[in-house]
Parts: C-alpha cells; structure tokens; sequence
C-alpha cells in the first residue's frame, strides 16, 4: 500500500554517484590500505616484542636527571623503540608512576610514534619523490618534542596522573597479566601483536574510506577552496589527522593523495599532529592524567605543530 501511494518517479529522482567517481573511490581505497598494510603488521610485530620482551625497570633506570638530556634521552627511545602511541600510553603511565619524570614520558609519547625507523622506511616509501618531507617530518615532530618537554619541566607540577593511574587501574594488559604469568613469552607476543593489529587496522579502513571519499566525492573546486591561504590548509589538514585517527605507520600514504591539492606545510602538519594529538589517543590520554594536562599538552602541541609547520613551509625552499 505505502509503495503503490508512492510517486513511481521519485527513486527515479535520486541523484546516484557518478560511476566515475566510484571507480576513483574504490581505486584509492584499495591503494592506501595495500601500501599501508605491510608497514602496520611490520610495526605491531615490533611494538609486541618491546611490550613483551623488554623490562620497564631497563628503561626507567638509564632515565638521565638533567632535563635537556633527559628530554634527547626520550628522544632516543623513541628512535629506537618503533611503539605505536597506542601502546605507549599504557608504558608511560607505569613508568611515570614508578618514578619516570613527566616531561620525559609526554616527549615519549609525542615523539615515538613519528621518529622510528618503520615510521620513517614508511614515511620515505610514501613520499619517494619527494625525500625532504620525510626529514621535515622527523625535524619538526623532534623540536616539537622538545619544546613541549622543556615547557612541561619548567611549568608543571610532576604529578599529573589521576589517581587510578598513579595506583596502577586495570586496564586490558593489566587484567591478563596474571593468566599469561605461566604463558610462554612468544604466545603473549602473538596475542598482543594480534589485538594491536585489529585495533590499528581498523583505523586504517576508516581513514582509507573517509580519505578516498573526501577525494572521490567532494568536487575538485571546494577542496582547491580549503587548500588556499596560509592558515585555512593547516586547520583542516589537522582536524583530519585528529579525526581519522590514523596509525603513523600508515598515515604518510593518505596524505600523499592530497598532495597538488593542500601545500606541503599543511600534508606536514597532518604528518606530525596526527601521532601526536588524535581521537583516541586524546581519550587514553584523559584516562591516563588529570583533565587540565591533557587539555594544556593539546594546546601546547596543537599550537608548536602549526607554528612550526608554517615556519618550515617558508624557511625551507624546496619543501
């Protein structure tokens, strides 16, 4: 009855996406989840052997004193311990509550998830042609770390976890511990490279669809629009890292699809914002430390991102 009462030509009057469009859609999708997939198992592979092999007590006792040190020292780590801040979230909060400075697990967290080798092997693959976004890439996720680190030592109060955090609140590692104490090493690995390869890998599809999307389906003109002037590109490059949520192993391969549209600061900016600050790193980060530290840390990234991304667009010619 409510078919027949029906106007036969209004499924007629349904505007349908352009065939044309679809194919883009499904051949960019397809694109960014093939090159970003070897580079997300590769970086959840290793996160789960630091997670699973490495003591927290070996890397809180080489912590240095000296801030400025301590700060490179966080640096370091991050070079050499490719953890996707996923997994560093949960490690810094034990290691802070178990007497790691503040200032070295925040540069921890911001800068570890941009400067490790996988990173950077995936961040080169992605912008093969153009081999200096990789070094501004790591140089500006590096002096961003450093000046968020040394603002923190200087104005912060050392202790900002919230007081489930500083007692050590259960959270999915911590409720299994005590099952895989019997465990062999290798089985523990496998299940958290398992459950970190779900959780990355299902951001990837969701960015891959809203960034395949954004590039099939919005027309050309409206996104020349947002990619025009000195500040609006910024803006929007960085609320689409905080909103895609992108795992930084894989992020350098959607940005290369704006890449003639949005400048090379603003694709920097979506390069170095998004692993440090995203949706739901935000979200562990509030349930880790107290509400105004993490609303300060945003500020302070959010702030030292762009300024630093629209210096580099202008002091570096051939960026």
């Amino acid at each position: 009855m409510i078919l027949a009462a029906m106007d036969p030509g209004l499924f007629s009057r349904i505007p349908l996406p352009d065939l044309t469009a679809l194919q883009s859609f499904k051949t960019m999708f397809i694109s960014i989840v093939l090159e970003a997939f070897p580079f997300i198992l590769l970086g959840v592979l290793v996160s789960s052997c630091m997670q699973t092999l490495i003591p927290e007590q070996w890397v809180r006792r080489f912590v240095p004193r000296n801030p400025l040190l301590g700060i490179l020292f966080a640096c370091l780590l991050g070079i050499l311990f490719p953890v996707c801040e996923c997994g560093l979230i949960p490690v810094i909060r034990r290691l802070i509550a178990k007497g790691m400075p503040l200032y070295v697990g925040v540069v921890f967290i911001l800068v570890g998830p941009i400067v490790n080798p996988i990173v950077y092997a995936a961040t080169y693959t992605a912008f093969r042609t153009r081999p200096e976004m990789v070094y501004a890439r790591m140089g500006l996720a590096l002096a961003v770390g450093l000046i968020v680190g040394l603002i923190v030592y200087a104005f912060v109060s050392k202790n900002q976890l919230k007081h489930s955090a500083a007692v050590f609140s259960i959270d999915e590692h911590d409720r299994d511990d005590g099952h895989r104490h019997n465990r062999s090493k290798l089985i523990s690995m496998l299940e958290h490279a398992g459950s970190e390869f779900i959780e990355m890998g299902k951001f990837l599809m969701f960015g891959a669809v809203a960034t395949a999307a954004i590039q099939a389906f919005l027309p050309r003109g409206n996104l020349v629009h947002l990619g025009q002037g000195a500040v609006m590109p910024h803006i929007f490059m960085m609320g689409l890292a905080y909103v895609l949520s992108l795992c930084s192993t894989s992020d350098a391969f959607v940005a290369t699809s704006f890449i003639g549209t949005f400048s090379a600061g603003s694709l920097l900016t979506f390069l170095v914002f998004g692993p440090m600050l995203d949706f739901k790193s935000t979200l562990m980060l509030f349930s880790v430390f107290k509400t105004r530290f993490v609303c300060l840390l945003a500020v302070l990234v959010a702030v030292t991102v762009l300024g630093g991304a629209m210096a580099a667009e202008h002091l570096l010619p051939n960026l």
